[in-house]
């Protein structure tokens, strides 16, 4: 039976989500994090409680390619018990998602998965999002203004990254419940912020990698000016070398910003550019090509830090 979860369906949602997710022990935090979260959380259910498959959809506020913000259904924490698989349970929960995205007023749906497939056949499509990666670029100086971000540096932080992306196509408005529970929740002890200033120490950037595995993997940066992003990285490459890495792979847009700062973090001459289709959407109650239109827009970025 596929019905919206209730409250009593909590300990059943848990344990699916720690079966299915080993790598995610934050999941049951960051699905309470949103008023409403059971209506929008969607279960294939027997008759005994035990719950075999679950879908969220989490509702966001994502700027188009005009920088204009849109209610987007944001689904995630999919998860399906092995044995009940190729049951077409998912697609059951999908359609039931979508309809509620619709009635709730989403421009359209968007997810990210390493396993298209399984949304494709219910009307999601693939999109290319960019990267480039390679060799570290050879050893350098730490810059002096560099420096890992603290807990005081939030206030200066929110403001930075709010100001960098206020026009950003694709980007996710920020409450402050984001930043108190969503954002800390994806960036949390496995990644190293860093903050760089200027002499008076104000913030001109904010950058967020994962190290580990013999790289490391810029996934936000927001910046005041154009030099900033430069010494984040190359910050990033001296702290990232003595972790015992020896490539790089960024994930923001390419821009000239970006590209001219990218011989501080990758080797010059040895990049290689490319792009992941890990990212599919939907179009809802916007146009497709409205939709497409902001996901390939100049400079377009959906952070890691506001994944569902």
């Amino acid at each position: 039976m596929i019905r919206t979860a209730t409250p009593a369906d909590e300990p059943a949602l848990h344990a699916l989500w720690a079966d299915c997710f080993d790598d995610a022990p934050h999941l049951p935090a960051l699905h309470a994090l949103d008023d409403g979260h059971h209506h929008r959380t969607f279960v294939a259910a027997r008759h005994d409680g035990t719950l075999d498959a679950v879908v969220v959809y989490v509702p966001r506020t994502v700027r188009d390619a005009h920088g204009i913000p849109h209610r987007v259904g944001g689904i995630g924490s999919v998860a399906t018990r092995p044995e009940a698989r190729g049951r077409g349970l998912v697609r059951g929960l999908l359609a039931a998602a979508t309809a509620t995205m619709l009635t709730e007023g989403c421009a359209w749906s968007l997810l990210f998965t390493d396993t298209p497939r399984v949304y494709g056949s219910s009307g999601w499509r693939t999109f290319p999002r960019p990267y480039a990666e390679g060799p570290l670029a050879e050893a350098q100086d730490a810059p002096t203004r560099v420096r890992a971000a603290l807990p005081d540096d939030i206030d200066a932080v929110v403001r930075l990254q709010a100001e960098a992306n206020a026009r950003r196509p694709l980007s996710c408005v920020r409450s402050a419940d984001d930043w108190r529970g969503r954002v800390p929740s994806w960036y949390g002890p496995d990644t190293l912020s860093l903050v760089t200033e200027d002499p008076e120490g104000a913030m001109r950037g904010w950058l967020v990698a994962r190290t580990g595995g013999g790289a490391a993997d810029v996934l936000e940066a927001a910046v005041a000016d154009e030099g900033a992003l430069g010494e984040l990285y190359a910050g990033l490459a001296v702290r990232a070398r003595a972790a015992g890495a020896s490539r790089a792979r960024t994930r923001l847009p390419v821009t000239p910003v970006a590209e001219r700062a990218l011989p501080r973090l990758v080797r010059s001459g040895a990049v290689t550019h490319g792009t992941d289709t890990t990212g599919m959407y939907r179009p809802l109650l916007a146009p497709a090509r409205s939709v497409e239109r902001t996901l390939g827009a100049a400079g377009a970025a959906y952070w890691y830090g506001d994944s569902f």
